[in-house]
């Protein structure tokens, strides 16, 4: 018995280096889909916590609660790292309808996060309905005194769900600045969903350089009810709409990223990272943005440990504080990356939630991206056949630099807008099983990407089943 514990101690012992890549890659599956802690994390994290609005009472559990479980793990190093977030709060929750031909039609909407509130009493006015900018500045005079509308829906036409959300956030973000400058006393702006529902999506807006008194109060409408509002639209230009929001900004409050790290064992200079925020809105519990990217990512780091990896190079986990926001926490770990002179070769991110997931889009040169894709056969038995040039993710987007490989973990996004900063995204909507795929395929690419580097990347057989 004595022999066969000394022999099983030694079998895992074995670096990954001494396996097929093939052997590596099955064994992590097979520990987050059986021994995964990704799920249990996140009951917690959503469930006990909730949401977790940048410096908010949550937000600050969050990164104790974090923090904590990672040094769990037994990691070489964990630590917080300083950082000034923006502080921002709802207050009670918000009311609005609009009154035509004598008929009050009650709408759910919810502030945007950044927005002034209106005044006690609420704010009423006419409607002038926009789609687009272009539109908007055409009008000139006529905005005046009026809430703009901006009914610009996301394109359902496009497969890539994230080009449609970013074919119309801007009219989120700089709506209130655009119609300010006309004049207009609020915004509504239709959320960013392609489902129709009744929820209404916040989301992060700017007034830029606006003087304080043009600007004006922003919300977003629920898809059914922007859909009803512009059918009334048509029938009575004069309708009024009232809403009354009760948001406030107040300075600048201290948090902290979470950062927990295995020191390399051969390039401990060459620094891998993988993480997610940890920050998310407040409607609901944050599960799927980004919860589920942060517990994947400690699981990563987790997943490398209980499989026999011994990374050669440093892996850090990296929970990001603010990027709903603000993107403090990502600039801030830039900047403390390039004060102390570290060299960051490889970043993942995981921000598009907890769906199955199909691969990675990578920012980097062409060069790397084709020795990436000599990989597609080592996760073609997982299902994960996207690897394709592209976004990598907010957070790690500060680190970029001309050799370090960024890159974005890709789930299915057909549902993912559904409950995109909207109250629904909550534990329940996700999905133990999808959440641990996607924490083995991440755990998948550090592995390769520590073991070969980001250069002479060799080329891998198509592996037979």
């Amino acid at each position: 018995m004595k022999k066969l514990a000394i022999l099983f101690a030694l079998l895992l012992s074995i670096t990954a280096s001494g396996q097929s890549d093939q052997d590596a890659l099955k064994t992590i599956y097979s520990q987050s889909l059986t021994n995964g802690k990704a799920y249990q994390w996140l009951d917690h994290l959503s469930n006990q916590i909730g949401g977790r609005l940048s410096g908010s009472v949550n937000a600050e559990k969050a990164v104790q609660y974090t923090k904590t479980e990672l040094e769990k793990l037994g990691l070489d190093k964990v630590w917080l790292q300083e950082v000034m977030v923006p502080k921002w709060e709802r207050g009670a929750k918000e009311v609005a309808h609009f009154t035509s031909n004598n008929n009050k039609f009650e709408v759910n909407i919810c502030a945007l996060g950044g927005s002034v509130a209106t005044a006690n009493s609420g704010l009423e006015a006419t409607v002038i309905e926009v789609q687009s900018f272009e539109e908007l500045a055409a009008l000139g005079d006529k905005v005046k005194g009026k809430i703009v509308f901006f009914n610009g829906a996301m394109n359902p036409e496009l497969i890539h769900t994230f080009e449609a959300y970013g074919g119309c956030s801007k009219q989120r973000y700089a709506g209130a600045y655009e119609a300010g400058k006309l004049g207009a006393v609020g915004v509504i702006v239709r959320s960013l969903n392609l489902r129709q529902d009744d929820l209404p999506h916040t989301g992060s807006m700017g007034y830029m350089d606006l003087p304080n008194e043009q600007r004006v109060p922003s919300a977003a409408i629920s898809t059914n009810d922007a859909n009803k509002l512009s059918e009334a639209l048509k029938k009575d230009a004069n309708l009024k709409f009232y809403f009354k929001q009760n948001c406030k900004q107040f300075e600048d409050v201290l948090s902290y990223n979470v950062i927990g790290q295995i020191t390399g064992s051969e390039f401990p200079e060459e620094i891998m990272v993988v993480g997610g925020h940890l920050d998310s809105w407040d409607l609901g519990d944050g599960s799927h943005d980004d919860g589920a990217g942060v517990v994947q990512s400690m699981d990563v780091i987790r997943l490398l440990k209980e499989s026999g990896i011994k990374p050669k190079r440093t892996i850090r986990v990296v929970l990001f504080m603010n990027e709903e926001n603000g993107l403090r926490g990502g600039k801030k770990y830039a900047e403390e990356a390039l004060r102390n002179n570290e060299n960051h070769v490889f970043a993942l991110e995981s921000d598009s939630g907890g769906f199955t997931p199909r691969g990675f889009s990578f920012d980097c040169s062409e060069a790397a991206l084709n020795k990436v894709l000599s990989w597609e056969s080592l996760f073609k038995p997982y299902l994960i056949h996207y690897f394709e040039k592209g976004y990598s993710g907010a957070d790690i987007g500060p680190l970029k630099n001309d050799h370090i490989v960024l890159a974005g973990l890709r789930p299915d996004s057909q549902r993912y807008f559904d409950h995109h900063h909207a109250a629904n995204d909550t534990f329940d909507a996700v999905n133990k099983r999808e959440l641990e795929l996607g924490a083995a395929t991440m755990t998948s690419l550090v592995y390769l990407f520590d073991k070969y580097g980001t250069s002479n990347i060799p080329q891998v057989k198509e592996f037979k089943d």
